[in-house]
């Protein structure tokens, strides 16, 4: 649907349409048909659809610069569920947290066709310990937003990487990406909304990258704000590196790793919360690495790229976890698909547990 400046033209069309209809037909008093023309054309410009694409543009010194990054307009782009949030950011409930977001949660959703773009969407618990933020979600408000976020609104069906989603909410610049969230406010205004539109479509096939793509001959990051090459291309998107080897970094969930290519070139690896790297040990010799390609950069945003690999399925060939999410089947407490002596096991080291926030174990 074509767009300009933000707003969309049909909705527009629409709207205007609407309110000739309504004032050529008489059905309220002047005053009320005035209100009602008004009304309609917020409603038509207020949130509109967009792409991850347009939502991921930069200027030539790295900052996001979509139209309504600073604006009260909320955003709506559709996309592939790229991750299992569990296995990203801990959101174990922490209202608590003397400093930072406290609990946080996020997942990846990525464009297709033409959408060449791809997107974090980000909450946190204690927005009052950030700058500039407004409220703290109880233990209790925040176990009942996760649920929200996790869940369909329509069906109540919980989302998995590979289902295809829309997703409604504002945006806001972080550390050189654009991200959807709530602008660290809990007012249930700036809520986000995810909607179901397809199950499991399945994960998009990754963008085969060498690192000469996003590293020059320095070993330095490739910057094109254009996005016609280098990093920016690729943010927010599944890629794949093929023969490449580990060199340095710790092996654990939440550590970093660094690997390299036979030229020399270098990439770093953030490996997510996943319970696959510590089950499975580090995969060595030349392997391939499946993530999402990112960037933190606290000042420079024209660096700190990075894959995100969120868990590991120890098969000793490529970093990523390749199994589809399990049928739920009785005694699979991993979620491996497989009832054995690993899910007793698991279940003896959290025999009688609480989960945080669950009221249990009083």
């Amino acid at each position: 649907m074509p767009k300009t400046e933000g707003y969309s033209i049909f909705g527009i069309t629409i709207s205007i349409f609407l309110c000739a209809f309504v004032l050529k037909k008489g059905f309220a008093m002047q005053e009320d048909r005035r209100l009602i023309c008004v009304m309609m054309f917020l409603f038509t410009t207020v949130c509109f659809a967009d792409t991850n694409w347009n939502v991921q543009s930069i200027d030539e010194f790295g900052d996001g610069n979509h139209p309504d990054i600073y604006s009260l307009n909320k955003v709506t782009v559709e996309g592939i569920i790229l991750n299992d949030s569990l296995y990203m950011l801990d959101a174990t409930p922490n209202e608590d947290a003397p400093f930072g977001p406290g609990a946080i949660w996020q997942i990846y959703i990525q464009g297709e066709g033409s959408d060449h773009g791809g997107t974090a969407v980000w909450m946190g618990q204690c927005y009052n310990n950030l700058p500039g933020g407004s409220g703290t979600y109880t233990d209790g408000e925040w176990l009942s937003e996760l649920y929200r976020l996790s869940h369909d609104p329509a069906s109540g069906y919980a989302f998995a990487p590979g289902d295809r989603v829309r997703v409604t909410g504002l945006l806001k610049p972080h550390n050189g990406k654009t991200n959807i969230t709530e602008r660290h406010d809990t007012d249930p205004d700036n809520d986000i909304e995810i909607e179901l539109l397809e199950v499991a479509v399945g994960l998009p096939v990754p963008k085969v990258i060498s690192l000469y793509m996003v590293k020059d001959a320095n070993d330095g990051f490739i910057f094109d704000y254009t996005r016609v090459g280098g990093c920016e291309l690729y943010q927010g998107r599944l890629v794949r590196v093929n023969d490449v080897n580990i060199v340095s970094g710790i092996w654990g969930p939440d550590k970093a790793l660094v690997i390299r290519d036979g030229e020399g070139l270098t990439f770093d690896i953030q490996l997510g919360l996943g319970q696959g790297f510590t089950r499975y040990v580090m995969p060595t010799g030349p392997i391939d690495v499946i993530g999402i390609f990112d960037q933190e950069s606290l000042s420079d945003y024209k660096a700190g790229y990075r894959i995100l690999v969120p868990n590991y399925d120890g098969n000793g060939k490529v970093l990523t976890d390749r199994r589809p999410k399990p049928e739920n089947i009785a005694g699979d407490v991993n979620n491996d698909g497989i009832v054995d002596f690993r899910d007793f096991a698991e279940m003896a080291d959290d025999w009688l547990k609480c989960a945080p926030g669950s009221g249990g174990c009083n």
